[in-house]
């Protein structure tokens, strides 16, 4: 268990760099980590108690990345 989750934070860390690195966002490097390892904890934690989620724990972790840099920053921009 405890392997996994610090997988789960490498995997978030390198998707919130990588994602940075390619303009993909435009939050800053710090942010995009921050935001992916949270999403990344939330989708770990979901898939822990309830079991939703793809089996693997590093398509979990680069899905739920995404999907939080997806989500977040368009959440709290202003229009």
């Amino acid at each position: 268990m405890f392997p996994t989750l610090i997988g789960t934070i490498v995997i978030a860390g390198i998707v919130g760099y990588a994602s940075e690195r390619s303009q993909f966002t435009h939050n800053g490097y710090l942010q995009s980590i921050i935001i992916c390892i949270g999403g990344a904890f939330l989708a770990y934690f979901v898939q822990l108690m309830f079991g939703l989620g793809f089996r693997s724990p590093g398509i979990n972790a680069v899905a739920a990345s995404i999907g939080a840099l997806i989500i977040v920053p368009t959440h709290w921009r202003r229009r």
